[in-house]
């Protein structure tokens, strides 16, 4: 799951994930709100996809609606998603911010590089070590789409 404002970011992260040869479904949210009614809205209550939780979520801080840093809270307080992975992917060069979410349990802070190549060489690896190399927690905790 990407959740992210930015259009030109979001075409990036396809990019570099289709480079990486990564197939994973990608869901977007482009505010707070979206990442948290797709979380625990109406996606939860289709009885075929219940239960299902992305296998990594790439947050940004800086969005509209509901920051980051408050939807990271909410997933690390339910029981449901407290589990899942959440890399931090934003441009904020803020120390709160980086220590704000590692409060909040963050499993990792990157900050965007403004170079494309570089950009694209992030996401590839950050695809390849939590989708590939990375062993996810067991489904009975939180039972994830891949």
């Amino acid at each position: 799951m990407l959740v992210e404002d930015n259009d030109n970011d979001i075409i990036l992260t396809k990019r570099a994930l289709t480079k990486a040869n990564i197939k994973n479904e990608l869901v977007i949210a482009r505010d707070g709100v979206e990442a948290i009614d797709y979380l625990y809205g109406k996606f939860q209550n289709n009885s075929s996809d219940e239960g299902l939780y992305p296998a990594l979520i790439l947050l940004d801080l800086k969005l509209p609606k509901i920051d980051g840093l408050e939807v990271l809270k909410r997933i690390r307080d339910d029981k449901r998603t407290y589990i899942c992975p959440v890399v931090i992917l934003t441009s904020s060069k803020e120390d709160i911010d980086l220590i704000r979410g590692y409060e909040l349990g963050a499993n990792s802070y990157i900050r965007k590089p403004v170079d494309y190549f570089q950009f694209v060489e992030i996401i590839r690896q950050l695809g390849l070590y939590w989708l590939v190399l990375n062993e996810p927690a067991p489904t009975k905790i939180c039972r994830i789409i891949r």
